[in-house]
């Protein structure tokens, strides 16, 4: 294995399950929706809520834009079958097309994409506060620490369960738990347009991002990260500019303190 690529814990898929239990089981108890898109996060959290509450409290939701590939659209609905979960099928593309008309300023790729992932979450709160469930979000922590998601779509969750597996680590583990070899060979995409890749926007691949972003989360500076690794400085450099610019991502919305207690601050439930 190379210097700092992260490890899967041996008690993680234990730990994840425990912990969806822990906000899933009552009382009162809930079900849980998850996000289905054809990758190998959404997979993987569905696999383990099945693992935690049982396959009749989960839903699986494919929100498919215009460009979803049918063939996607039928291994996505064959995994789902697999794991015995319901699965809602509900097209956005005439959602995505009336608020980029309405607003023509967002018709640009990038910010189509990011109402793309806002209406997605918009119709999944819908359907969960009607089937009294949680929405269980798909981000892992390479995804969080780059912001690599969207504020208030896919960021915009009551759970995240594997939002501290780094993405080589969502793969040992759907490696581990035999998800479907063409789920764990696909490119991670977002989806949002065609040949659109998580990789080629990064500018890396994971298995560089990751050893990164271990160096990053044991403290150490770039020019060691470079040392360990052979990874060249440049690329280290946006790696930890990305991380920085989007920290605002990660943090509960600012709030000035004017009281005794202040949500987010020191007022903490």
């Amino acid at each position: 294995m190379s210097a700092l690529s992260p490890r899967l814990p041996s008690y993680a898929r234990d730990a994840i399950v425990r912990f969806l239990q822990s906000h899933l089981d009552g009382p009162p108890s809930r079900r849980a929706l998850v996000g289905l898109s054809g990758g190998i996060d959404s997979a993987l959290v569905a696999r383990l809520l099945v693992e935690a509450v049982g396959a009749p409290r989960v839903i699986g939701v494919l929100l498919r834009g215009e460009m979803y590939p049918e063939p996607l659209r039928a291994e996505t609905r064959a995994f789902a079958a697999r794991l015995g979960i319901e699965l809602r099928d509900i097209p956005v593309g005439a959602a995505v097309a009336a608020v980029t008309s309405l607003v023509p300023e967002a018709g640009d790729r990038m910010s189509t994409g990011n109402v793309v992932a806002r209406l997605r979450m918009t119709v999944d709160y819908a359907l969960a506060r009607h089937l009294n469930a949680l929405v269980v979000g798909t981000g892992n922590k390479s995804e969080l620490l780059l912001g690599y998601f969207t504020k208030y779509g896919d960021g915009g969750v009551d759970l995240l369960p594997i939002g501290d597996l780094y993405k080589t680590e969502v793969r040992a583990l759907a490696a581990d738990l035999d998800l479907p070899a063409a789920i764990r060979a696909r490119a991670p995409s977002a989806g949002f347009w065609e040949g659109q890749t998580d990789e080629e926007e990064l500018g890396l691949p994971y298995e560089a991002i990751d050893r990164i972003l271990r160096g990053l989360e044991e403290l150490r500076e770039p020019e060691e990260i470079a040392g360990l690794t052979g990874i060249p400085r440049p690329d280290i450099d946006a790696v930890v500019a990305r991380v920085a610019q989007n920290r605002h991502k990660r943090r509960p919305v600012p709030i000035p303190k004017l009281s005794l207690r202040t949500v987010g601050l020191d007022w903490r439930d």
